[in-house]
């Protein structure tokens, strides 16, 4: 190839780039907003994103002693399939409304507008509130995940010869949050560039776990297909009946496949986001379930008996790794199990702190738009990255006052989530005119079962979030997740009557006051490919 076809291929590559980017901000701009980030997100850095928010093998790893310990071996299997079956059905059904409304307001953004005008700011208002404090906490309580974990690493290498205090936990937890709150000042190619790898590491490391676990396992201690798959594997030790116990499976692949919408919310960073948004939801959801279900069937086959279980460092997963792998062998994958942890709370970041910006863009703060700002410098919201950073340590803090009010908070994740996805799944208004995106699943039967399903779900999910794990119930281990998701909408709304709703109209739409600077880049844009 001669040089001068190689510098016209660069030349083609440059203007597909540009068209993609203008193609991208005229979908921005007909929902109503300006342009203000830069596209630098690829296909792969997207996927890598969607896969990295699950975490997979890190995720299950700190929530496997849940099924374990409450349901049993058998619960573990089969709740995990059937978890991640439903899952399937509200990811697509998110992916849909994504595709439709590629902003980083995400699905805060969508229920605003797929409700009639009268309600659309008290509707977009709860729904924002929930999205940013189920995210908030989620980060929180993976960071504080990732905090024990490294300690449960040490306690294994130690031979349990060693004692981790709540302010060990708590100090390494805030010691990673800033961390992760420096590195996502980073500008957006840098943050694009960083994310590519995520995804290797997250499958690579569950990869090698399964077949390390099944090569060092041998035949005869491999528990047999009625302790996996049937009724050997039940184990009720909550003193709910064996049926209630055995559903507290499902907290585990609730747990882990949660976030969906994360990818929506660096959807404005996206280059060609209404396909690869929705495409990055869809494949991680189904990879992160398939892939999930043979991990846990694998660490249950080479479990060993349950009763030496979760063991000194109080990780299960670990204990059984160390178990079969040897100490060397288990803490070496163990790193890369952590470095799976240590990319989750990346990308939640990330995501929460756009929810926060688009939050504050559309006056949902009271903060006149303080942290609805750009920098100039990296073009990245680094004061609601900060704000995020910030509120996210101060439930890890509270460990050391009340780990039962931590946990509380920890447990609103899920519940809050959850509940702010299926507010727009369930929105279809006659005065709304929904105009779908290139995902789209049609209005025919395939959507409409996907949408009633989900919405069932997620309901009845709820309910077995809000139960309290064992009986009799006492103060220590009461479940609060109802109670604090409850409260955040009743606080929120009372907010909204009593003040909020001066200030907060609903999305702003801010593309008709754009500024003389957003207007001139547009038209510099369009110049270059005219130009090219």
């Amino acid at each position: 190839m001669s040089s001068h076809e190689k510098h016209q291929d660069e030349v083609d590559i440059d203007d597909q780039s540009i068209s993609s980017t203008l193609d991208d901000d005229k979908v921005l701009q007909d929902i109503g907003y300006v342009p203000s980030f830069k596209r630098e997100f690829s296909n792969l850095a997207t996927i890598s994103f969607a896969f990295s928010i699950m975490g997979l093998c890190s995720s299950i790893a700190t929530t496997f002693n849940t099924p374990l310990l409450l349901g049993g071996p058998a619960s573990v299997t089969w709740c995990w399939i059937l978890g991640a079956c439903m899952c399937f059905t509200l990811g697509s059904s998110i992916a849909e409304i994504v595709s439709a409304f590629p902003t980083c307001g995400g699905l805060y953004t969508a229920s605003a507008q797929l409700c009639p005008l009268k309600h659309r700011a008290i509707v977009g208002w709860v729904v924002g509130w929930l999205n940013i404090l189920g995210q908030i906490a989620g980060l929180s309580s993976t960071e504080f995940g990732l905090s024990n974990m490294i300690w449960a690493a040490v306690v294994v290498a130690k031979d349990g010869d060693f004692t981790v205090t709540p302010g060990m936990t708590v100090g390494l937890f805030a010691g990673l949050l800033v961390f992760h709150g420096i590195l996502n000042c980073l500008a957006t190619r840098w943050l694009a560039r960083l994310t590519k790898g995520f995804v290797f590491i997250n499958l690579g490391a569950t990869f090698l776990i399964i077949v390390v676990l099944l090569a060092t396992t041998p035949r005869s201690d491999m528990h047999a297909a009625s302790y996996v798959f049937g009724s050997a594997g039940i184990a009720n030790q909550t003193g709910w009946n064996d049926g209630i116990a055995f559903l507290f499976g499902l907290l585990s692949v609730q747990w882990t496949m949660t976030d969906y919408d994360a990818t929506a919310h660096i959807s404005e960073e996206v280059r060609r986001a209404a396909y690869a948004a929705p495409s990055a939801i869809f494949i991680a959801v189904i990879g992160t379930g398939l892939i999930g279900w043979i991990l846990n069937i694998v660490v249950v086959l080479c479990s060993g008996p349950l009763e030496n279980l979760p063991g000194p460092s109080g990780s299960a997963f670990l204990e059984i790794m160390a178990l079969r792998m040897g100490k060397p062998g288990a803490l070496f994958l163990w790193a890369f199990v952590c470095l799976t942890a240590f990319f989750v709370s990346q990308t939640a970041l990330q995501a929460c702190s756009r929810t926060v910006y688009a939050f504050s863009r559309d006056h949902g703060l009271p903060d006149r738009g303080y942290f609805g700002h750009i920098s100039r410098f990296t073009t990245t919201p680094i004061r609601a990255i900060w704000f995020t950073t910030i509120f996210a340590i101060l439930p890890g803090l509270l460990d050391l006052a009340s780990p039962i009010a931590a946990n509380a908070i920890f447990a609103l994740t899920a519940m809050a989530l959850d509940l702010s996805y299926i507010i727009p799944i369930f929105l279809n208004h006659p005065e709304v005119h929904f105009k779908p995106g290139p995902f789209y699943m049609g209005d025919g039967w395939l959507g409409w079962a996907a949408n009633v399903t989900c919405i069932l779900w997620t309901l009845f999910v709820c309910v077995i979030f809000a139960m309290p794990n064992y009986l009799p119930v006492t103060s220590e281990n009461m479940n609060y997740a109802s109670a604090i998701t409850g409260g955040v909408v009743i606080i929120s709304m009372l907010w909204y009557f009593a003040g909020g709703r001066r200030h907060y109209k609903g999305p702003a739409l801010n593309a008709a006051r754009s500024s003389t600077g957003d207007a001139k880049a547009s038209q510099e844009l369009v110049e270059k490919v005219e130009g090219a």
